[in-house]
């Protein structure tokens, strides 16, 4: 059985970056807690992970499931994306109260949201955090918090990344903007201002940098703030380009890139909460942002990195968005499509 060095409690294990972080804790050897809010057992163990009745906006459920872990990954948002201003907060004091108890190390994923443009185009993690919008507020205070717990002797790791986009939807821009889950890709709505970079992170890439860091925690700073560098579309065209042409090799057809809708979210904005925060954000498609991964490097030596179609088929892969095979695919002697070969 895992000690408590390889025990770690995942807040938002039901979730994109915290499902990925569980699941690979789990395949590197670590014993995986999760809190999961309507669960009909108390406990149930269930592809590796050790699920408990709780929710992280209750102290008591975060104290008891943290008992005995060595990490506790805060991945979790509220219920539904509502309430920012009033429950995010709590929710990481939970975190950090629980993570004092027990000694552990504390890990968030970060985002870019707590920097305005006075940061850019090279964002460091040293930056100062001037947030522009009331989610980058809230992500401001919430590593401030953090910065000053470790300053009485709590050990946390920021890993901040690009916009997410992996094989399991969620709510990023690569399903929520470019494409449409569970539907062919006919169109791409391209966010990006001509000529303008954007920065995007493949979510295995994230997980596997997370879990890495965390088997080096007692090498790190007591707070030690990371940047990955991702993948880097330089003109603002290179991720819908990438989807062209994946969806290409498996339909014998590119879809057309279109211009994302802004003016759509403007005039809904004022009755769709996830309109007007994808609208706040749009300052980050206007101007370029590149993370800066110095730090990270001189940490592990190198940093996890899926060739881009590769990552982009394994997404639309996950959206339901590919058919079974690509065009010209042969099937093996039961009739299964065979496996592609990379281009």
């Amino acid at each position: 059985m895992q000690g408590k060095d390889k025990t770690a409690l995942v807040l938002g294990a039901s979730g994109g970056i915290g499902g990925e972080v569980a699941r690979q804790l789990r395949d590197a050897g670590w014993r995986v807690l999760a809190l999961q809010r309507g669960l009909a057992a108390t406990h149930e163990l269930r592809d590796g992970i050790h699920w408990q009745r709780g929710d992280a906006l209750n102290a008591a459920d975060v104290a008891r499931a943290a008992q005995g872990c060595g990490v506790i990954v805060h991945a979790v948002n509220p219920p539904g994306y509502r309430d920012w201003d009033r429950l995010v907060l709590p929710m990481l004091a939970h975190s950090i109260d629980a993570a004092r108890t027990q000694g552990a190390t504390l890990l968030l994923p970060g985002t870019v949201y707590n920097f305005g443009p006075d940061a850019f185009p090279l964002l460091h993690e040293g930056a100062p955090q001037r947030p522009v919008t009331r989610k980058g507020a809230i992500r401001a205070e919430m590593e401030a918090r953090l910065q000053a717990a470790s300053d009485s002797g709590l050990r946390v790791i920021v890993v901040r990344a690009g916009d997410f986009f992996g094989p399991r939807p969620g709510n990023n821009w690569f399903s929520q903007g470019l494409v449409k889950p569970s539907q062919p890709v006919t169109a791409i709505s391209n966010p990006s201002s001509t000529g303008v970079g954007h920065q995007w992170a493949y979510l295995p890439d994230v997980a596997r940098t997370m879990v890495a860091l965390l088997a080096r925690r007692d090498t790190l700073p007591a707070f030690a703030s990371l940047h990955m560098a991702g993948h880097w579309d330089a003109d603002g065209r290179q991720m819908a380009e990438a989807i062209q042409r994946v969806v290409a090799r498996h339909t014998g057809k590119a879809p057309r890139i279109a211009r994302f809708p802004w003016w759509l979210l403007t005039l809904a904005s004022p009755f769709v909460a996830t309109f007007r925060e994808m609208r706040e954000m749009r300052y980050l498609w206007r101007q370029p942002l590149r993370m800066d991964n110095t730090r990270l490097l001189a940490a592990l030596g190198h940093e996890p990195h899926t060739p881009l179609d590769e990552a982009v088929e394994a997404a639309l892969r996950g959206l339901g968005s590919l058919p079974q095979a690509p065009i010209g695919a042969g099937r093996d002697n039961r009739g299964r499509p065979l496996a592609s070969t990379p281009p």
